[in-house]
């Protein structure tokens, strides 16, 4: 169990930090190229001090924004991959020991990325959260939605919060009870697909990176392409 979590950490704290490094890196020269004030110097030296005094002040937004980007991939890839053990579609990819051995780390990998998300949120300032906040459904005030005229609090947060707690108790009952509690284990699995549509309108509407250009319709593409897989999953379950 201990080599997952170390392939989980070490995956994680990679795509993380490459993550966050682009992230950082983008905002960087597109603050250079904005600049009304041109240096008669390599770019090189203002993009390097760019990077610099984004990383030492706004740290807690871009391991936000970075966690938040990882975790939604390594949630589509872990759906795909668990739509495709009951298609064969995974098997044609991987050996099914290892298809399940990543399956799992995956698993784990979104887990870490999820606290990780939640953590920086609670150190970054730009938009001041709370450990209730965080970590209580409907608590926070934050972009708050009304429907039929009735204020219904902050909706994408909730979903996001719900989504991390399934999430949570999906991954603790596959690494512990999968075996002597295959029913639990597959019950709680179905549930899944409630985080996955949580997870979508969560990020849809509070992602930074999402909120505009291609992006956002790669995330919208890619929730397609689970819905599709998902009818076509149910379909098999069924004629199979």
């Amino acid at each position: 169990m201990s080599r997952y979590f170390t392939y989980a950490l070490g995956t994680l704290a990679t795509l993380v930090l490459l993550c966050g490094l682009f992230l950082i890196f983008i905002g960087s020269v597109d603050a250079a190229s904005g600049a009304s004030i041109t240096v008669d110097e390599s770019g090189v030296t203002s993009i390097a001090h760019g990077l610099m005094e984004r990383v030492m002040t706004s740290w807690p937004w871009y391991v936000t924004r970075a966690s938040g980007i990882v975790a939604a991939v390594v949630m589509v890839v872990l759906m795909l991959s668990g739509i495709g053990f009951i298609t064969g579609t995974s098997y044609a990819f991987l050996e099914p020991i290892t298809a399940w051995a990543t399956h799992r780390t995956l698993g784990i990998i979104l887990t870490i990325a999820l606290v990780l998300h939640i953590v920086a949120l609670y150190f970054d300032h730009f938009v001041p959260f709370g450990v209730a906040d965080l970590l209580v459904p409907f608590v926070s005030d934050y972009m708050t939605v009304s429907f039929l005229g009735v204020s219904i609090g902050s909706l994408y947060v909730a979903l996001g919060i719900l989504a991390f707690y399934i999430i949570v108790l999906i991954v603790v009952i596959s690494l512990i009870w999968i075996e002597s509690r295959k029913r639990l284990w597959k019950v709680t699995h179905l549930l899944s697909y409630l985080a996955m549509a949580f997870v979508f309108v969560h990020a849809l509407y509070l992602g930074t990176d999402l909120s505009h250009g291609f992006l956002r319709w790669i995330w919208v593409l890619c929730g397609i392409g689970i819905l599709i897989a998902s009818v076509f999953r149910l379909w098999r379950s069924y004629t199979v």
